[in-house]
């Protein structure tokens, strides 16, 4: 059977030339006799991928030295305790609920202090970013928690929230390594790969130094204080190996397309296809405000749930899987990750023109 064109929001597409390296070197790495999957963590060899994957991301965000890279795992909803755990030392926080995720999160962190939801769009079915030029920051809030890229409902912050001094901290999941971005702006970066990255089951946290302490949460359990993963180099635990493996393939195919730069134009031009299409059409249309619309989930509706579940159906016959919206909002969803080619996108939009005019 020939490759699908997968729109999934996650575990999502993965360059092909990635898959090809890790399936020529599945039983044998690098003259080491045995795959990967079966390789001791306390090996040199290990400890190399692991180390070569995190020069690699560090060249490609141009993340600075005094910020430490993790390798953590139990994916978004383990950090949505983890963040207050190890930030929230004075016992507030506030939260920017643009989604479900941050919702999740802003729910979360209230188990370990006041967690104060200072804007929200969910008055719109977070449908756009809500204005954070001047918000209502807490005079005494540890740090500012955003979800930067909402993979519902495919809104993206185009602007940082003004955190008037406060850490911001940020869920990157679904949109880590699509453009460029100036780490020290924020205190945490972190984000699930299973997006945009690698396979589902890695965590990467960059998190600044001064941040990294003792000084945490009293009931903070050892593995998930981030200075015992920052003491330890991702290793005091059996880190998910082959996760971190598949990452360090993407970090160097992201080096050989020319770094999050020409990531950032390619995905411009890939969105813009789509896009273009759903502004066009009288069947289809887009659900987000367009000024807040992401690069990475592009969710669309028919305006008929039959034609929706139709289109979704005729869709995944004809090669183009996991278009169907989240439970919570239903309609479509295309996720256009890194790995997505244009010819994906134009490829799906070519089927949106013809199911349009079956269904005129």
């Amino acid at each position: 059977m020939s490759r699908v064109y997968n729109f999934s929001a996650g575990p999502a597409v993965l360059p092909e030339e990635v898959l090809r390296e890790a399936a020529e070197e599945m039983l044998d790495y690098k003259g080491s006799g045995m795959s990967v999957m079966e390789m001791s963590h306390r090996s040199k060899v290990f400890e190399e991928i692991l180390f070569q994957a995190e020069r690699d991301l560090r060249d490609l965000m141009g993340i600075p030295d005094n910020y430490k890279v993790l390798f953590l795992q139990g994916g978004g909803n383990l950090m949505f305790a983890q963040i207050p755990m190890n930030l929230m030392k004075h016992g507030t926080a506030d939260y920017i609920v643009t989604g479900q995720w941050a919702k999740k999160a802003w729910q979360e962190a209230q188990k370990y202090g006041t967690a104060n939801k200072i804007a929200s769009s969910e008055d719109k079915t977070y449908s756009y970013i809500p204005d954070c030029s001047d918000l209502p920051v807490s005079p005494e809030a540890d740090y500012v928690y955003i979800c930067e890229n909402n993979t519902i409902y495919g809104t993206k912050f185009k602007q940082l929230p003004d955190t008037k001094g406060k850490i911001l901290v940020s869920d990157v999941s679904s949109c880590f390594l699509s453009e460029p971005v100036d780490v020290e702006r924020y205190g945490v970066i972190w984000g699930g790969v299973q997006k945009n990255v690698g396979p589902a089951g890695v965590v990467i946290a960059i998190v600044r130094e001064d941040l990294i302490t003792d000084e945490v949460w009293p009931g903070t359990p050892t593995l998930m204080k981030f200075k015992t993963q920052a003491d330890n180099n991702s290793l005091y635990n059996t880190p998910p190996c082959y996760g971190i493996y598949i990452c360090g393939k993407v970090f160097q195919w992201l080096k050989r397309q020319g770094g999050l730069a020409a990531m950032k134009e390619r995905n411009e031009k890939k969105a813009a296809i789509l896009y273009d299409y759903l502004d066009k059409s009288k069947l289809f249309s887009g659900t987000v405000r367009k000024e807040d619309r992401s690069l990475m989930n592009i969710p669309f509706v028919t305006g008929s749930a039959e034609l929706d579940a139709a289109f979704v159906k005729e869709a995944t016959a004809a090669g183009f899987v996991n278009l169907k919206g989240h439970r919570t909002v239903g309609g479509m969803r295309a996720s256009i990750y890194n790995a997505m080619p244009e010819a994906g996108v134009q490829a799906l939009v070519d089927f949106m023109k013809q199911f349009e005019e079956k269904n005129a």
